[in-house]
């Protein structure tokens, strides 16, 4: 058979490769903003999904409305910077689904605070949220899709895992953090069957985000480091987070795949 021939065998299976159907996802930090809208993209490409936060708030919403998209929909109310409850989330996926296909790690929180009077209490608080759970989801979810020979991890970092900040002695090196742990995991683990990624979206609105934007002077200064003279939308994400959990993205390991509108390039 030549080049050709082969590439056109398998040239119509180019967009079920997308296709998320039989796969069960864990959406960390997924109850809300860009965690609940990936909780729900990944829903919408066929995969079954749990969300799990601190809760209650939007845990049973979110399933609800996974459930409405014809998956099976579950949560999991577990603080994620404890190890003993990241595993007690691990063995219920098992229990729930048998198995876990898809890990995203979408928890975070921000602290700004002039560095020379950071609290030390809150700088504690961002690295453990934003870089030891992820690292806990990681290691145990892990060790679930070292037995299944695959598995897909899709951190969520952030534009500021590039940049200093103002102001910023914890979230943007937290975010450097995250893209550091994921080139490391994606070494370890990409041989045995697990790609890591990661995904670093810009300023998008949402709860977290809005009492920035909302002030016009900061939006404006936003929008003029923006190529694309807007911020992000929660669907900007639908696309990038679906590639990254199924099987069109099986050659892609270790990346951090920027989701901008041109940020780090203005």
């Amino acid at each position: 058979m030549s080049d050709l021939e082969k590439i056109l065998a398998l040239a119509p299976s180019t967009l079920d490769r997308f296709r998320l159907d039989g796969k069960v996802a864990l959406v960390v930090g997924g109850t809300k903003g860009l965690g609940q809208a990936m909780a729900l993209a990944l829903a919408a490409a066929g995969a079954d999904v749990c969300v799990a936060s601190r809760g209650p708030a939007g845990l049973e919403e979110t399933a609800k409305a996974i459930q409405s998209l014809g998956r099976r929909g579950a949560f999991f109310a577990a603080d994620v910077t404890d190890e003993a409850q990241v595993e007690a989330m691990v063995h219920y996926m098992l229990d729930t689904f048998g198995r876990i296909d898809i890990l995203v790690n979408s928890q975070g929180v921000v602290h700004l605070q002039p560095i020379e009077e950071f609290d030390t209490a809150a700088w504690e608080r961002v690295m453990d949220v934003n870089v030891k759970s992820v690292f806990l989801c990681c290691k145990h979810v892990a060790r679930v899709m070292l037995k299944q020979g695959k598995g897909k991890i899709i951190n969520i970092s952030s534009v500021r895992a590039f940049q200093g900040r103002l102001h910023d002695a914890a979230y943007a090196p937290s975010k450097g953090a995250v893209n550091q742990l994921t080139h490391s995991m994606a070494i370890e683990w990409g041989p045995r069957g697990i790609n890591v990624n990661a995904l670093a979206p810009v300023f998008t609105r949402t709860a977290m985000s809005a009492p920035v934007l909302d002030d016009p002077k900061t939006m404006d200064w936003v929008l003029s480091r923006i190529a694309m003279k807007r911020i992000g939308e929660l669907d900007d994400l639908f696309g990038p987070i679906v590639f990254l959990a199924s099987e069109a993205s099986n050659f892609v390991n270790g990346h951090v795949l920027v989701v901008d509108g041109g940020w780090l390039a203005t």
